[in-house]
């Protein structure tokens, strides 16, 4: 008696896509092929350009066509070349058989309509349930995908929800149909820990329930270690190694996932500096091998002694909440709530919690960007509170900020030149331009670009690239002090890890003293010399980065702590 071998339910061979353009035709993805077995997990790993996103939206066949096209290439399911499928079979397949989960909530649900009733359209669509049926359905799954209050919050508009909740309920439409295979593309990137952890487990549970395959796109390499049967590593479109999980991590054999591996920030044992992709593959593709130098342990200097810079002593800032209709303050919401720390020169100190927990506030009420309700602000022992207008301008080109998103915070009609100008011109409107483009030149030099992209728009550069920018302008009035709010969480792997040794590089050069606010406890842990975890506005626990990680005091900071992925 034969054993019948099962087909695989995905199968990809030599797929292409291209994009053509005015500057020429762009390979996006290049002779790919792989499987998903059924109820296997499959990890899609790369940095973004990587092709990725495309190879999932070639597989639902959502690429626009202009520009995109998939000359060559099959995406087999179940016997089925999707590629071949009039759109009325297409269509019946997407949503039920094979469902997508987005990396941003927010712009793929709509906003006008309740989220119950985006869960139901789909039940209504595929499943032909009635208007009752398919609004239960969709309770229930809110309530399968860990949303406290479902029966409430079926009724809740998706700016109503945080974005955790807005991830789940983007997992509970894409599980409505019970889908053979889902795919998720980056869906914790732009998640807290504690949240990632939770979505993480979610879709570990559902796939269990449901009997469903999963392919897992992300760039980080630790998000899938407990979550991927196997790994498919991309690189500028193709794919560089495939392997297990455990294969990938205990010895990678391409440098490319090598270096993935290793510029992630450990919680021990980091380099001096992190090591990047750079550190193990040329530009041109050639093996490289890190030197002993960089190999080198962190050693953190003890900054106990250096003077005080910022001392905050009782710091509050609360936002009302209003309601009736002559909008009468009914409670407050505590952003920040009695909180009070000093900063010494040239140290970092961390800041970690949850989404909401009050870290941004704190970081804007600093700097007076935020009206503070009541506390002190002392900046090298100058009330920041108790400014003129035109005092409080002198005293900023002392305070900087770097943003989360650089794109949202560079005018997009400026080019680069011109906006890293534009502080020079409001601080040292004394100096002649000629001498200001040329600070200019030596800053975009400072953190790694070419001078020759100063006439160029903020729209042709990588998120990298604009958050290197960003990290110019800030620089641009020689600063003491910058408060760096989430400015790495957004980027890849390798790109962060640039950054942060960027912004040590800087640290040392300049004398610089940062506040650096993160949910990455990895990455605050690498960068920091003290950390404070927030909680409802409150500092809960403040000490050195190596205490807080080894010995944490506080059963939230060792709830932030186990959210980690661990990886191998």
């Amino acid at each position: 008696m034969t054993e019948t071998i099962q087909q695989p339910l995905l199968s990809i061979n030599n797929l292409c896509v291209e994009f053509r353009t005015q500057q020429g035709v762009t390979q996006a993805v290049d002779d790919l092929s792989f499987e998903i077995k059924h109820g296997q997990t499959v990890g899609l790993v790369g940095e973004s350009g990587s092709g990725k996103s495309v190879t999932a939206l070639s597989i639902l066949r959502l690429i626009q066509e202009p520009p995109g096209c998939i000359p060559a290439g099959q995406i087999v399911f179940e016997g089925q070349d999707l590629l071949q499928l009039p759109e009325k079979q297409l269509r019946k397949i997407r949503g039920n058989d094979i469902s997508m989960v987005f990396q941003e909530p927010m712009t793929s649900l709509n906003p006008v309509f309740r989220v119950g009733y985006q869960i139901a359209e789909v039940l209504r669509l595929h499943k032909k349930l009635s208007k009752k049926k398919a609004w239960q359905r969709a309770t229930e799954l809110l309530d399968l995908v860990g949303i406290p209050d479902p029966q409430k919050r079926v009724r809740f508009y998706p700016h109503e929800l945080s974005g955790g909740q807005k991830q789940r309920v983007m997992i509970a439409m894409a599980i409505a149909c019970e889908p053979k295979l889902l795919i998720c593309d980056e869906p914790t990137t732009a998640l807290d820990v504690t949240i990632q952890k939770q979505v993480l487990a979610l879709l570990q549970r559902l796939q269990q329930e449901l009997s469903m395959s999963m392919l897992f796109i992300t760039h980080d390499l630790g998000v899938i270690a407990d979550l991927a049967d196997e790994v498919v590593v991309m690189y500028r479109s193709r794919k560089v190694e495939q392997a297990t999980t455990a294969e990938i991590f205990s010895h990678a054999k391409h440098p490319y996932s090598q270096g993935l591996l290793a510029c992630r920030p450990k919680l021990h044992d980091n380099p001096k500096r992190l090591l990047t992709v750079a550190d193990f593959m040329s530009e041109s593709g050639e093996a490289r091998q890190p030197s002993a130098e960089q190999l080198q342990p962190q050693i953190k200097s003890d900054k106990s002694h250096n003077p005080v810079l910022l001392e905050v002593n009782n710091l509050k800032t609360y936002f009302p909440i209003r309601s009736g209709l002559f909008g009468r303050v009914k409670a407050h919401v505590k952003a920040v709530d009695d909180v009070s720390f000093t900063v010494r020169k040239g140290e970092t100190l961390g800041l970690v919690g949850e989404s909401g927990c009050g870290k941004t506030t704190l970081g804007r009420t600093i700097l007076n960007l935020q009206p503070a309700s009541s506390g002190q602000v002392l900046f090298d022992g100058v009330d920041v509170f108790a400014q003129t207008a035109a005092n409080m301008r002198q005293l900023r080109s002392r305070m900087q900020i770097i943003f989360q998103d650089p794109f949202a915070t560079l005018n997009p009609r400026m080019t680069i030149g011109h906006a890293i100008m534009e502080p020079l011109s409001i601080h040292h409107a004394a100096v002649g331009k000629q001498q200001n483009w040329q600070r200019v030149a030596e800053l975009i030099e400072q953190v790694g670009l070419n001078p020759d992209i100063l006439n160029r728009y903020p729209h042709e550069f990588s998120g990298g690239q604009r958050q290197r920018i960003a990290i110019a302008r800030a620089l641009a009035v020689n600063p003491e002090f910058i408060v760096c709010d989430e400015s790495v969480s957004a980027l890849d792997v390798s790109v962060q890890a640039q950054v942060l040794n960027l912004l040590l590089d800087l640290q040392e050069q300049h004398g610089l003293t940062y506040i650096f606010i993160s949910h990455d406890l990895s990455v605050v842990n690498f960068i920091a010399d003290r950390v404070g975890v927030m909680n409802q506005g409150k500092i809960v626990e403040l000490n050195t980065a190596e205490e807080i990680y080894r010995n944490p005091q506080k059963p939230y900071t060792q709830k932030l702590l186990d959210a980690i992925p661990k990886g191998f």
